[in-house]
């Protein structure tokens, strides 16, 4: 097991991975931004390194700066936790480089996958399904209007290295292609440094489903069942639930399966999800791959009883896993809602600033994930999630009524959030009869 662990990264998910190392015996270095000094993080870490200003190309993005601070510190690997460079494969490589281990999968597999034209061929390979589209990048307009009258409108345009839902696109009609493909094109290439594309048929209101793996690097690998992440705000998740209320229990052993027949092709090691989408009959597709810990992590954790950080820690430090598929036992419901600082009435415009209250609410059956406190100052650069609330029960019905009770006892002034927003989908008939897809926000709630 390693004795030094830097955590590559901020917030929440730094403060998730310390507390874990801290019962694991594993000392902690965070690096940091000079915006960050004042972070939860910061101040409960055994070291602290700077690593530059408050950008992130200048700082969380600085792999030279990063790296160093890994190698003055004696740190033997670096934790990368979501978002930032956890899915770089380029990181991953010079990690190794200098010795020290990338608690992730290795470059290869990262690449593969964090290419979607890439990730795509795979699938088709492997049989497992995947959405009508592009076989590989689109070369021309012309190229993409033809292949958009022939799996029919409306379809969605989508960049290869795309994640998070940026650089994607809903056309409906032929008249509106020339123009959102420009703007995918161009936020692309900002946001990934590629601004290659490709497109897809645009499933209506479909269920995104998303599946968690663990393997080693004995060839060993399981999956724990799946996620329900179809409460969305553009294309970015704000509600997840597992297990999922629209999957029968023979749906969820096919895609069980073929998510693993995905992490053996790649031969992949550690933590990840294969994210799908579901229509309305059942039916299931491939969406991406994220090779890293997801934000949502927590529900499965909840109903699995697993800490999947430290067994993302134990496989990367060369442990083999110590559960097989069929040890895995799923217990009761569980709910996660993304708390961000962001105002739902001015499309979630984000709201940085001081936080002058933060009381997080309590209870059995609750966790709160958060890096906030009173007197917290929101710094303005980076992403906007401020607490992540998760609620467990024996079934869903309870487990929505204790998730409404905690929103309800949560409290922060001094910045708006997006609580409010989440006691609405809470409290909405068709949410809590396990009806939801992904454009629910805007049909059952902004819209009514």
């Amino acid at each position: 097991m390693f004795r030094k662990i830097l955590i590559a990264n901020r917030g929440e998910i730094a403060l998730r991975i310390m507390r874990t190392c801290n019962e694991l015996g594993i000392r902690t270095v965070v690096a940091h931004s000079e915006a960050d000094r004042d972070s939860l993080p910061v101040r409960l870490a055994d070291e602290t390194v700077c690593i530059g200003p408050p950008p992130t190309a200048s700082s969380y993005l600085n792999i030279p700066n990063i790296v160093s601070a890994a190698m003055l510190t004696g740190s033997e690997a670096i934790h990368p936790g979501y978002g930032l460079l956890s899915e770089n494969a380029r990181f991953a490589e010079i990690c190794a480089d200098h010795g020290l281990c990338f608690i992730g999968p290795a470059p290869g597999a990262i690449a593969q996958m964090g290419d979607k034209i890439s990730a795509l061929q795979l699938m088709q390979e492997l049989g497992v399904p995947t959405i009508p589209g592009s076989n590989g990048p689109l070369n021309s307009q012309l190229e993409a209007s033809k292949m958009a009258r022939e799996i029919g409108y409306p379809i969605i345009i989508k960049a290869a290295a795309g994640g998070g839902g940026r650089g994607m696109r809903v056309v409906q009609s032929p008249r509106k292609l020339a123009s959102e493909l420009e703007l995918a094109r161009h936020e692309a290439q900002i946001v990934f440094g590629n601004g290659e594309l490709y497109l897809e048929k645009y499933l209506e209101e479909p269920r995104h489903v998303e599946i968690q793996i663990l393997a080693d690097r004995y060839g060993n690998a399981i999956h724990l069942g799946e996620r329900d992440c179809s409460i969305q705000r553009r294309h970015q998740k704000l509600i997840e639930e597992a297990p999922s209320p629209a999957l029968t229990t023979e749906l969820r052993m096919r895609m069980g399966e073929a998510a693993l027949l995905v992490v053996k092709a790649l031969r992949y090691e550690g933590v990840g999800t294969v994210e799908f989408l579901v229509d309305r009959v059942g039916n299931f597709y491939f969406m991406e791959m994220n090779t890293r810990i997801q934000v949502e992590h927590p529900v499965t954790e909840a109903i699995t009883r697993l800490d999947l950080i430290a067994l993302q820690i134990l496989v990367a430090a060369g442990g083999s896993l110590p559960c097989k598929q069929e040890d895995i036992r799923f217990d009761g419901h569980a709910i996660e809602c993304r708390i961000n600082a962001e105002d739902p009435l001015r499309d979630f415009r984000p709201c940085p600033g001081l936080v002058d209250a933060f009381v997080p609410p309590g209870g059995l059956g609750i966790r709160v994930d958060s890096h906030v406190y009173p007197g917290y100052i929101i710094p303005p650069y980076y992403d906007s999630l401020i607490a992540k609330l998760i609620a467990w029960a024996p079934d869903r019905s309870q487990a929505i009524v204790r998730m409404q009770r905690a929103l309800g006892e949560f409290a922060i002034t001094g910045v708006r959030t997006t609580l409010p927003i989440h006691q609405r989908i809470l409290e909405n008939a068709f949410y809590q009869k396990g009806e939801a897809y992904t454009n629910f926000l805007q049909r059952r709630i902004l819209g009514s």
